[in-house]
């Protein structure tokens, strides 16, 4: 599928194109979030409604290596956020078929 013929030229193009969609949002400091995209700017901030956010907590093991340990995951629910763009790694817009 040739890009240009879906109006996306930029990067920016695709995030404009996931307005009223609901994208996936990976966060530093292993977070995650899913959400209906309502506004974005230049800086990457987003506001986002119906929200779920994942985190993943590492506990280490004693006496293990560092980085190892029991993954526990903690997941909570909110109407609306604002999400600071500094904090955004990656935006994937829905799967469109």
């Amino acid at each position: 599928m040739d890009p240009s013929s879906s109006g996306i030229q930029e990067p920016f193009d695709l995030i404009r194109l996931s307005l009223s969609e609901r994208v996936f949002v990976k966060l530093r400091g292993d977070r995650e979030l899913t959400g209906v995209l309502h506004a974005y700017d230049g800086h990457m901030n987003l506001i986002l409604s119906d929200v779920e956010e994942t985190i993943m907590i590492v506990d280490p093991i004693e006496g293990g290596m560092e980085g190892q340990g029991a993954v526990k995951v903690a997941k909570r629910k909110m109407e609306m956020l604002f999400v600071r763009g500094d904090g955004v790694i990656l935006v994937s817009p829905p799967s469109r078929t």
